[in-house]
């Protein structure tokens, strides 16, 4: 498949795509070096400038590595740009049935793997969420990475973290006005005890509980309907 000459509007953002289409169509395999910048640039019909600007936006998307010396290389095909469209374009419900799902299995793994740290950091979360209120948001989410980090896995936390944010964007798009309830602090309190008591079913089961309401209400709000789980 041959690159398409770029126009001369938008042109990073133009190679960008062309960039991504070749990697996502496979054009390259994992741990391909890709084209020099010269040969990308007499391609593409742009100069070099706009070949490396769009290069390093490939690199910090994760899709290309930068290696001194020897090139550039392609580190994933998997584009993380169309798993946030596809996340922004989900309904509400599907969202949140995902993040229970995340959320379920980082408490089984918390109650297995916590240390003395982890067992602080998320009571002194708890805390806050008590004192800053049943509906502060950043207190919740502070929680909830909390019990998350106790898995001690980074790459987890990362993906949490990442979609967290998605969560909040989508509920905020399907639930306008609409409130949430307010957030149930005794179940967050039975989470952190089945985690302190290292006790994988339990922790599992209290973050699937304290997740129960809020998938509820949005079925309600929504109009659709709590599927098995």
């Amino acid at each position: 498949m041959a690159l398409k000459a770029a126009g001369r509007t938008s042109l990073v953002d133009s190679v960008v795509e062309q960039l991504r289409a070749q990697l996502t169509d496979g054009e390259w395999a994992v741990g391909d070096r890709i084209p020099t910048e010269h040969e990308l640039a007499q391609q593409l019909g742009v100069g070099r400038n706009t070949v490396r600007e769009a290069v390093r936006v490939l690199v910090h998307a994760g899709l290309l590595e930068s290696r001194q010396g020897n090139g550039t290389f392609v580190r994933s095909t998997a584009d993380p740009a169309a798993v946030l469209r596809g996340v922004r374009h989900a309904g509400a419900a599907d969202v949140l049935e995902l993040r229970v799902a995340l959320e379920a299995e980082a408490a089984r793994l918390a109650a297995v793997r916590r240390d003395t740290h982890d067992l602080l950091r998320l009571r002194a979360a708890l805390t806050t969420l008590r004192e800053e209120g049943d509906r502060d948001a950043d207190a919740d989410l502070a929680f909830h990475l909390a019990v998350v980090g106790a898995t001690h896995n980074a790459t987890f936390v990362e993906v949490y973290r990442f979609f967290s944010a998605q969560v909040h964007e989508v509920l905020v798009e399907a639930l306008g006005d609409r409130e949430m309830p307010p957030v149930d602090i005794d179940a967050h309190e039975a989470l952190v005890e089945a985690v302190e008591a290292g006790d994988p079913e339990a922790a599992e089961r209290q973050a699937r509980e304290l997740l129960r309401v809020p998938m509820e209400t949005v079925a309600a709000l929504t109009g659709g309907a709590v599927r098995n789980r």
